[in-house]
């Protein structure tokens, strides 16, 4: 019988194929885009659902794959360091640098949220600062954990979105508001992650500008790709204060391809209701609304604000009818 942590292997594939593009250069750098973006999904909608959550017992293997989307985020930034030394900021290198946002905002994504639980001051946790401070985000751990986790789906909750809140809209107003929470949850932490990410970008710019460009320009993908996640995860999905949260306050997704490859993310409601439960031992829950699609598809979806409104409504909908 395979062993449940060999289709979680996927998810490195981005990473990988990342370092590979930049390593050839040129019209190879677009690569990660056109698999992500143009690839995945398709493929998704093809390899289609699985409601599989047997326990799995690999702990150890599933730990590594975590740790590894983590480690890879600050080789990716190495590579296209590298990659700007030798060709300066041209039209290839700015596809380099929007594929490696892709890459770290994935592999960000599922290592920071995941490590990012583990016991602070450990190695898995600092791994996650780690990852974050190479997307210029530091300041997630503390808001995730303080103020999401306390508060997720109740309107003030700065990465829970209301229904007809469109996906330009909703990034431009909960970056701020995160800031503003992590300060109020932690605030000598959040100053000193504050000011330590301002020194590194004063630093690249002496190092120079095109270095600059291009971490902030991977940076704001990535952070991109986090928000969206935390916009299609709630989305429309409200409770009082007074109310007990519980599956059916989270968006879940069942598509293979999207839990291979980000670790399970898309088994949020299950995350929700036991945060220290490792993702390979997360699990369904029926009575969570399911999202029109996979990660990679609502990826397209919520770029289009009416459409994405209409289709999230009707499974919401469907999914209270049943």
């Amino acid at each position: 019988m395979t062993r449940r942590w060999v289709p979680h292997l996927w998810g490195l594939l981005t990473p990988a194929v990342t370092l590979v593009s930049l390593w050839l250069g040129g019209v190879w750098m677009a690569t990660t885009l056109v698999l992500l973006l143009g690839i995945y999904p398709f493929l998704e909608l093809i390899l289609g659902e699985s409601s599989s959550t047997d326990p799995l017992q690999e702990g150890r293997a599933h730990n590594i794959i975590a740790h590894l989307h983590a480690w890879f985020v600050p080789v990716v930034l190495l590579a296209l360091f590298w990659r700007i030394s030798l060709d300066g900021l041209t039209v290839f290198t700015t596809m380099g640098f929007l594929s490696a946002g892709l890459s770290n905002g994935a592999s960000g994504i599922v290592a920071a949220h995941e490590l990012g639980h583990r016991r602070p001051k450990s190695f898995s946790w600092l791994s996650a600062r780690m990852t974050l401070f190479c997307v210029l985000y530091l300041h997630f751990t503390t808001e995730h954990n303080h103020t999401h986790h306390k508060h997720w789906a109740r309107d003030v909750d700065p990465t829970s979105s209301p229904w007809g809140r469109g996906i330009y809209y909703h990034v431009l107003q909960t970056l701020p508001r995160q800031v503003k929470g992590a300060f109020k949850a932690r605030p000598v932490d959040t100053r000193n992650s504050l000011l330590i990410e301002i020194a590194f970008l004063l630093a690249l710019g002496f190092a120079g500008w095109p270095y600059l460009v291009a971490f902030l320009g991977q940076a704001a993908v990535a952070i991109y790709l986090l928000e969206f996640v935390n916009y299609i995860q709630h989305h429309g999905l409200t409770r009082a204060m007074d109310e007990r949260p519980n599956a059916s306050h989270a968006w879940e997704s069942r598509r293979r391809l999207s839990r291979w490859t980000l670790l399970e993310l898309p088994l949020h409601p299950s995350h929700h209701l036991r945060s220290s439960t490792s993702y390979e031992r997360l699990t369904v829950h029926d009575e969570s609304p399911q999202l029109p699609a996979g990660y990679y598809g609502m990826f397209w979806l919520a770029l289009l604000p009416p459409l994405f409104g209409k289709l999230m409504l009707q499974k919401h909908q469907s999914s209270v009818s049943e």
